[in-house]
């Protein structure tokens, strides 16, 4: 997998967490470089230890599944690009009264925002892809895309449409990657 493509699967990945701290951004009085700290890096740490925990999970029973391993990896990412589709087009954001950036909320949220990179990690072991720089990246994008996040939204203050239209372009990307492996493995021709 080519460094482009990993890029273009952390930013997708990245675009939950990028949309959370959005609405946190906006849901919060002022962003402090404390706050920013916190978010940014428990989104990023999560994104990236999910995506090696799906690995290693992979790893137990690749052998089992490798002459079905691209439609697998296919239905998995086409899984999670839809289903960022529809909870985009679904969630609508809410100002909370709760600070985000602290305690069991911001576990919460990190777990939350990178469940799907768990199935891509999952994904990378049958497709036999190495996973630590594409952990490394998507760990570092979903640092990077929470931050900018969360400033834009303190500025703007209108992240909800946005955060829709990221989150559906991330799906889209997932879904283009799937189809792209298909391709790969003989599967249209």
């Amino acid at each position: 997998m080519s460094l482009h493509e990993i890029i273009f699967i952390a930013v997708a990945l990245a675009v939950d967490a990028f949309a959370v701290a959005l609405a946190a951004g906006v849901s919060l009085p002022e962003v402090t470089f404390r706050h920013t700290f916190r978010l940014a890096w428990h989104f990023g740490l999560f994104q990236a230890m999910m995506n090696v925990f799906g690995w290693l999970a992979g790893l137990s029973f690749r052998s089992l599944i490798e002459s079905v391993d691209h439609w697998i990896a296919f239905f998995l990412l086409a899984f999670v690009g839809l289903r960022m589709i529809i909870e985009a087009v679904r969630t609508e954001q809410s100002e909370g009264k709760t600070d985000p950036t602290r305690g069991r909320t911001m576990v919460m949220l990190s777990v939350a925002t990178s469940i799907d990179s768990l199935a891509v990690g999952l994904s990378f072991s049958i497709l036999k892809i190495s996973v630590w720089l594409p952990a490394l990246v998507i760990g570092l994008t979903a640092l990077l895309l929470t931050a900018i996040g969360l400033h834009l939204g303190r500025v703007a203050k209108t992240s909800a449409k946005l955060g829709v239209g990221v989150e559906i372009f991330g799906g889209l990307v997932l879904i283009a990657i799937g189809v792209r492996i298909l391709f790969d493995h003989g599967v249209f021709g």
